[in-house]
């Protein structure tokens, strides 16, 4: 088996060197980076990630722990979670992937197989394995998701922010009657973005009407139905903004076979911009939140904790922006 001692004599550097070229040392050059690598590859080299670990007392596992992996976790939403953690964590690193409503008991959980927590936290209902990994003195980050903790490291996107521009815009082009699908009741981000588009309404003095208020569960199916029931209300709302893409996309299936054409008949507006509804007839106005940058953000901030660096400040916010594409048309007088 090739060693780090065979490719350091091969390059007629130290060991040291090569090590360190091979995990991305700033300290190397690049271009001795570049020329170890090369050679590590012409020579066949195979890292030991087992040897590895025993060096540096670290077991290269990180977790990543969902809310719920079966209700209310889009499959878009679970991709792009993970490929902006892989985007930072190096191939040494394991990631695995876990549902904490699937967890039966907090105390069987082996937190020493991690060097690191990953909390992609949607509900309120977390708070108890947010609270149980803090007493565990394991570095950890809680994305998604506004705690009222300011000692953990927090990163997100400022949900009502995002709706609320989508809906000064629909407001912009003449809708006054909108309707909403919500998501979960017990998460966090449905009611977020519900109220996102409360503030907008209130702001442009337009009434609030409860009846135009429909609760969905984040999936396609809930968005078709709850579409069904608002397309059977008079006045018919303008506009109907989906809480996610994923409901907006069973909202536009059920006005097409009731044969209404989304923008002409009534409006659609989702959120997430998952890579979908870019594609769709017509593509979807949509609020763009920046899963991947938020999951990159929280990963690197959790190897700089596992590196025993202090972390300052403790919340992060990633600014959302609206998607504009052919969903909404203005309001014909």
């Amino acid at each position: 088996m090739v060693t780090i001692k065979d490719i350091a004599k091969t390059a007629g550097v130290s060991h040291t060197t090569v090590s360190r070229a091979l995990n991305n040392n700033p300290l190397i050059k690049l271009e001795t980076r570049k020329k170890i690598k090369k050679i590590a590859e012409e020579m066949n080299y195979v890292p030991n990630f087992n040897a590895k670990s025993l060096v540096n007392q670290k077991n290269y596992m990180v977790g990543l722990f969902f809310s719920s992996i079966d209700q209310g976790t889009s499959s878009s939403f679970l991709v792009d979670v993970i490929t902006g953690i892989h985007a930072v964590l190096d191939e040494s690193y394991s990631l695995s992937v876990e549902g904490i409503d699937e967890i039966r008991a907090l105390e069987q959980i082996n937190f020493q197989r991690y060097d690191g927590i990953i909390i992609m936290s949607q509900s309120d209902h977390d708070e108890a394995f947010i609270d149980f990994v803090k007493q565990q003195n394991i570095p950890f980050v809680v994305l998604n998701r506004p705690l009222e903790d300011s000692d953990i490291i927090n990163v997100l996107a400022n949900d009502a922010e995002g709706v609320t521009e989508a809906i000064d815009y629909a407001i912009q082009l003449g809708h006054e009657r909108i309707a909403y699908i919500g998501g979960k009741d017990d998460f966090r981000s449905s009611n977020e973005r519900k109220q996102g588009l409360i503030i907008s309404m209130k702001k442009n003095q337009l009434p609030i009407n409860e009846d135009y208020f429909f609760k969905g569960d984040y999936s396609i199916e809930s968005g078709f139905e709850e579409m069904q029931n608002i397309l059977q209300l008079s006045p018919l709302p303008s506009l109907v903004f989906c809480a996610n893409d994923d409901m907006a996309i069973g909202a536009m299936r059920a006005a097409a076979e009731q044969g209404y054409q989304v923008p002409k008949d009534i409006s659609l507006i989702g959120f997430d911009d998952s890579k979908l509804v870019a594609y769709l007839n017509p593509p979807l106005t949509t609020v763009h939140k920046p899963v991947k940058k938020i999951s990159r953000t929280g990963t690197e901030l959790l190897l700089r904790m596992i590196d025993g660096e202090d972390i300052s400040p403790k919340q992060y916010r990633v600014k959302t922006h609206l998607q504009v594409r052919q969903s909404v048309a203005p309001v014909e007088n």
